[in-house]
């Protein structure tokens, strides 16, 4: 009796919150995000596609860790996390485990990325200083805010544990004025993330 009471008490808060994310417009918040991340998304694809059709990228990155002192790839790999952050971390994580201390500078390199997230959303912030920017947001755009501010956290996980770009989620919770104690907070997954990778790539699960 006490299982079936659990099990209906655990799909009543199921329902509940599928009800709150109906009436707040989590969905259509959720799938206008993505039908407008689309486009973007399989343009950066076919660039990234069409420079390494000509270029093998990946190949040049290893060379660059490989050629670069330890902290000249920190410095790049933080550089990277900040601007958009287009470079695979993956690369950076391999790197770090040919060196002497792979943990020591896998550490780092999650705190770079962390830190380039965070610096990423004062870039955005930034952004809604200029005039015509604050206005199309402040007036065209004063719905939508509304529900990204709602679900500024749920941006900023998904792109603190996913393999998509960190530094554009909290470079979008610039703009939108998400608070920063969230992207502090939310953001922190990221560390996770790093060491998740670390474990898979380091060969030590």
């Amino acid at each position: 009796m006490k299982n079936s009471s659990k099990a209906k008490s655990d799909k009543s808060r199921i329902q509940l919150l599928h009800q709150y994310y109906q009436y707040t417009g989590f969905y259509v918040f959720v799938g206008n995000a993505v039908k407008k991340a689309i486009p973007y998304i399989l343009g950066i694809v076919l660039l990234i596609w069409g420079l390494n059709y000509f270029f093998n990228i990946n190949e040049f990155l290893v060379q660059i860790t490989e050629m670069l002192p330890a902290y000249g790839v920190l410095s790049f790999f933080f550089v990277s996390e900040t601007l958009l952050g287009l470079v695979p971390p993956e690369i950076f994580i391999a790197w770090s485990d040919k060196t002497s201390d792979p943990w020591f500078n896998l550490s780092i390199l999650a705190l770079l990325s962390y830190a380039g997230g965070l610096l990423a959303y004062w870039m955005g912030r930034s952004i809604t200083k200029i005039e015509s920017v604050h206005h199309y947001l402040e007036v065209k755009m004063e719905k939508q805010l509304k529900n990204s501010k709602k679900w500024g956290g749920f941006l900023i996980v998904v792109g603190a544990l996913l393999p998509l770009p960190f530094s554009i989620s909290c470079i979008a919770a610039g703009i939108i004025k998400f608070p920063f104690r969230g992207v502090i907070l939310y953001g922190s997954l990221r560390l996770l993330r790093f060491a998740i990778y670390g474990l898979i790539i380091f060969n030590a699960i």
